[in-house]
């Protein structure tokens, strides 16, 4: 499988991820493969799965648009949105969190680096009733 046709794959499987989807990540990801992203930063599928099944016990309704594609040899970018809702505050608003994936594969078509790249102060922080009125204030004072 080429880096072409293993970016596609892994963008399907990611648009219609589930609970029980979370389980197929090893016919997509190396069992040494390393994740990243602002909260985390773990080596091995068992960790791997372990953010993942637990997205779905911290957020309603989490899922994944990938909005865009650039592959070049064996490595990718996704851009995305992912979608979800606050279980603890205002679980009415539809949220989005705009990113983007790093992403290495082996010769096999297998992940073996998905780095994630947000901004957790703009995309998240600032959505929160108490901090996000701070980070909000912050950024306003860092601006002039």
């Amino acid at each position: 499988m080429n880096t072409r046709q293993a970016t596609e794959k892994l963008a399907t499987f990611f648009e219609a991820l589930s609970p029980q989807s979370v389980s197929q990540l090893h016919t997509l990801y190396d069992a040494q493969a390393r994740f990243k992203d602002p909260f985390n930063e773990v080596q091995g599928l068992p960790e791997i799965e372990r953010i993942f099944r637990h997205m779905y016990v911290a957020l309603d309704q989490p899922h994944f648009v990938v909005t865009g594609q650039v592959v070049d040899g064996t490595q990718a970018f996704l851009t995305w949105e992912f979608r979800f809702r606050f279980k603890r505050f205002d679980t009415t608003t539809l949220q989005a969190v705009r990113g983007a994936s790093h992403l290495l594969f082996n010769d096999q078509g297998l992940v073996t680096l998905h780095r994630d790249y947000w901004d957790a102060a703009e995309e998240l922080y600032e959505k929160l009733p108490v901090v996000g009125a701070f980070m909000r204030w912050l950024k306003k004072r860092a601006n002039t």
